[in-house]
């Protein structure tokens, strides 16, 4: 049964059938054959599953990220990020990295990153001197953080998932994410020392200030955001709803770049987004519910016991595994199908399950970045108009960092939990 479930999952996927319905058809199918699930009980479920306090936090977030990615509020934390660090060898490659870490701080969107950043950046590195492959891998792998950096819809998925605090996985992101960007930020540079650039004057103190001062709207949502979780003053689905209100204030009243006759398209364009999430998530509720019904977990969870693997080789495995089922997947599709199946057994070797979700995030990063279906990769060829395969090319050095990053994410805990375990006495 087990066998006939993962075969008709991957053999629809492989035909080109979308995931979120191959989810639900094979989930469907194998029940008709080979057990007496509640069919009939199948929709009350998706619904409860969805009728999630919790859930209510991705609209919001997509939809702040939406207001940002429309107006000038890119444009400004790429000035900053210049102002800060733009006069060291290799300065506007690190600045868009920089920039990257700021904006996904902001929009928890890995592709509006991409976007955002990207199509500024990429001409202006190039104008700079810097071959146009070192330019567009730069961008493409620092916009992944766009799913590690809090707010995240992706550990919301996770959170949802595994029945977890999304606080404390929002926080357990920070210290890895920013990790990730100064090893990408130190390629940039060694990479910009050996193509001969060299230091140029540094910005002034007053250049500085001014820039920060542009900025200071949009890097004000990190602080609401983080600040506002931390400090109790609301909840993470409390806080994605203040993030909208307070993009769009940003953005219409204040810098004064997003006009009415935006809004429908804004409006639209997150409802979309939105809907495709909720409906991954609904089918892979059925996937999850029919797994945890037949007790397949527990099956699987007795099987790598019974082998004797320890936590350092399972976590390989769930390396391995999640890379490939990366290339092949949207991250979420990804967090919803593996957290019933894998989840029981990394507790039951004593892996923390705030850790095992970081890990689990960070290996989605390298999966929006590697082909075949790495959304990343696209977003980059359509506003560089670079072809798929110079796109793949130019992010595989980069690729590499988030790899050792994964390795040392993965087995030194410690960065993962360090702050949630400051914030919230874990």
């Amino acid at each position: 049964m087990i066998a006939s479930l993962f075969g008709l999952l991957f053999g629809l996927m492989l035909i080109g059938v979308p995931v979120a319905v191959s989810l639900g058809a094979s989930t469907m199918l194998t029940a008709l054959i080979f057990t007496d699930f509640d069919l009939l009980g199948v929709t009350s479920h998706v619904f409860d599953g969805l009728n999630k306090y919790s859930l209510m936090a991705i609209p919001m977030f997509v939809l702040a990220g939406a207001f940002l990615s429309r107006g000038s509020a890119s444009g400004r934390i790429i000035e900053f990020a210049k102002s800060i660090v733009g006069h060291l060898p290799g300065g506007l490659p690190i600045a868009a990295v920089f920039a990257c870490v700021i904006f996904a701080a902001v929009s928890g969107s890995s592709p509006a990153t991409v976007v955002a950043i990207g199509s500024v950046m990429y001409g202006a590195i190039k104008e700079a001197g810097y071959p146009k492959e070192y330019a567009i891998g730069t961008i493409a792998t620092s916009g992944s953080l766009g799913i590690l950096i809090p707010p995240s819809i992706v550990f919301i998925v996770y959170g949802v998932t595994a029945e977890e605090s999304i606080g404390k996985l929002f926080m357990a992101g920070v210290v890895p994410g920013i990790m990730i960007g100064l090893m990408l930020m130190f390629a940039a540079y060694i990479g910009a020392r050996r193509l001969g650039f060299k230091a140029t004057k540094p910005a002034s103190f007053k250049e500085r200030w001014i820039r920060f001062k542009d900025a200071f709207w949009a890097l004000m949502l990190i602080v609401l955001v983080i600040g506002g979780i931390y400090g109790g003053i609301f909840t993470p689905t409390e806080a994605g709803a203040a993030s909208a209100v307070y993009a769009f204030i940003v953005s219409y009243f204040i810098y004064k770049d997003l006009k009415l006759k935006d809004m429908y398209k804004i409006l639209l364009d997150s409802a979309l987004t939105t809907s495709m999430v909720f409906f991954i998530i609904a089918n892979a509720m059925i996937f999850s519910h029919f797994l945890t019904d037949e007790s397949i977990p527990r099956y699987i969870t007795e099987m790598i016991l019974d082998a004797n693997v320890g936590p350092i080789m399972f976590l390989m495995i769930v390396n391995v595994l999640l890379f490939i089922m990366g290339q092949f997947m949207e991250p979420s599709s990804v967090v919803m199908i593996t957290v019933p199946l894998l989840l029981p057994i990394a507790t039951a070797l004593g892996i923390d399950p705030i850790h095992f979700g970081v890990v689990m995030v960070v290996n989605m990063e390298l999966g929006m970045i590697t082909p075949p279906v790495g959304l990343n990769l696209f977003v980059a060829s359509g506003i560089t108009g670079l072809s798929l395969k110079d796109i793949v090319i130019s992010v595989i050095p980069w690729s590499l960092v988030i790899l050792v990053g994964l390795i040392i994410i993965t087995y030194v805990p410690i960065i993962s939990l360090w702050l949630p375990s400051l914030m919230f006495d874990m």
